[in-house]
C-alpha cells in the first residue's frame, strides 16, 4: 500500500462523530458558544497528484472520523467531499493530469469558488493549495494558482493559503534531523528560499502577496513512521485565514492527537497565535451581537472571565 493509499484508507475508515456522548464536556463548551460554535466551515484543498493532500488532511483534522461522499452534481464529480462536524472539506485534483482533465478540474474549481451558500455568501472559506516540496517542477501548480484560483477569488485572495509539503524531502532527504524531527540549517535555508521564490512567482504573475508555509505531513506505514513537522504552524495559519466568526467552530474538528502539532519551527509561538485568533472570534461575535449562549450573558454583554476560560479550553485542544 502506498503512502497516499494508506492515508486515503484512514480518511474513509470511520463515520463516528467527535461530539455528543463521546465527548460530553467538549460538546458542552461548544454549546455555550451558541451559533459561533456551530457555524459551517468550508475548505477547498487542491494540489497535484502525489503532493500529499490526503496526509495533510489526515494530520490537520480527525480525518478517520470523516464521512466521505461525492457531490451529486455531475459537473463537480471530480471534487470529493468530506463531512466532519462543522467542517466540510472539498478535495480537488490539481492540474497536470492531461489537457482534458486539467480543463475539467479548472472549471470545477472555479465553479466551487464562485458557489454561494443559502445566505448568498461565498461558500468556500479557505483554499489550501498543497505543493510537493520534493519536486522542482511546480509549473502546473503555479498555473493552477496564478491562472485559475486567484482570478476566481477576485478581491478575496485573503482566502488563499499555500502549503509546501514534504519539507523533509526538499533536498532529497539530506539535512533532515530525524532524531529531533526538524530541518538542519542547510535545509532550513533551502526551504526559506523556496518560500520566497514561491511568493515571488505568484506576485510577479498576479500582483498578489500570498502566505506560504512549509511543513511535512508525516505518515505511518507498519513499523515505518515519519512524525509531522510544522503542522501546528499550518493550522494556526489556517485559523488566521478563516473568517473570525468561524474560528471557534473549526476547533471542533481539529485532530485531537496533539503529537501531530508537537514539532514546529521557532518563528513564533503558535499556541499564542491560536489563542489570539480564537479571542478575535469571540470578541467580534459579541460586538456583532451573535447569540453566544446564556453562559455568556446577553448578546453583546459577554462575561470576560467566562470567555477567557472557554478560549483557554479550546487552545488546550491545540497543544
Amino acid at each position: 500500500m502506498t503512502r497516499n493509499q494508506h492515508t486515503q484508507a484512514q480518511m474513509q475508515g470511520s463515520e463516528q462523530s467527535m461530539t455528543g456522548a463521546n465527548h460530553p464536556r467538549e460538546h458542552s463548551w461548544f454549546c455555550m458558544f451558541g451559533e459561533l460554535g456551530n457555524r459551517p466551515v468550508n475548505i477547498l484543498v487542491t494540489g497535484a497528484t502525489g503532493c500529499g493532500k490526503s496526509s495533510t488532511i489526515n494530520a490537520l483534522f480527525a480525518a478517520d472520523k470523516a464521512k466521505v461522499g461525492q457531490s451529486p452534481d455531475p459537473e463537480t464529480m471530480a471534487i470529493e467531499q468530506y463531512q466532519f462536524n462543522n467542517l466540510v472539506l472539498f478535495d480537488s485534483p490539481g492540474l497536470g493530469d492531461g489537457r482534458e482533465s486539467d480543463i475539467r478540474h479548472a472549471r470545477n474549481i472555479i465553479n466551487k469558488l464562485e458557489e454561494c451558500d443559502e445566505n448568498g455568501e461565498l461558500l468556500i472559506d479557505l483554499v489550501l493549495v498543497v505543493l510537493d516540496g520534493s519536486s522542482r517542477d511546480l509549473g502546473t501548480s503555479f498555473e493552477l494558482i496564478n491562472e485559475v484560483i486567484i482570478p476566481a477569488l477576485g478581491e478575496h485572495t485573503d482566502r488563499l493559503l499555500v502549503g509546501i509539503n514534504q519539507a523533509d524531502m526538499a533536498m532529497k532527504g539530506r539535512h533532515w534531523d530525524p532524531v529531533n524531527n526538524q530541518p538542519q540549517p542547510p535545509l532550513e535555508a533551502f526551504l526559506r528560499d523556496k518560500i520566497q521564490s514561491t511568493k515571488r512567482r505568484i506576485n510577479e504573475a498576479t500582483g498578489e502577496d500570498v502566505e506560504v508555509v512549509h511543513y511535512a505531513a508525516g505518515y505511518k506505514e507498519g513499523d515505518e513512521q515519519q512524525p509531522p513537522y510544522n503542522m501546528g504552524k499550518l493550522f494556526a495559519y489556517i485559523l488566521r485565514h478563516v473568517k473570525a466568526s468561524k474560528r471557534v467552530a473549526l476547533m471542533r474538528d481539529i485532530n485531537r492527537d496533539k503529537a501531530m502539532r508537537k514539532h514546529n519551527d521557532s518563528d513564533e509561538d503558535y499556541r499564542e497565535s491560536v489563542r489570539k485568533s480564537l479571542w478575535e472570534s469571540v470578541t467580534e461575535g459579541a460586538e456583532k451581537g451573535a447569540e453566544l449562549g446564556s453562559y455568556f450573558g446577553a448578546p453583546g454583554k459577554m462575561l470576560g472571565a467566562a470567555a477567557g476560560a472557554a478560549v483557554g479550553f479550546f487552545v488546550g485542544l491545540f497543544s
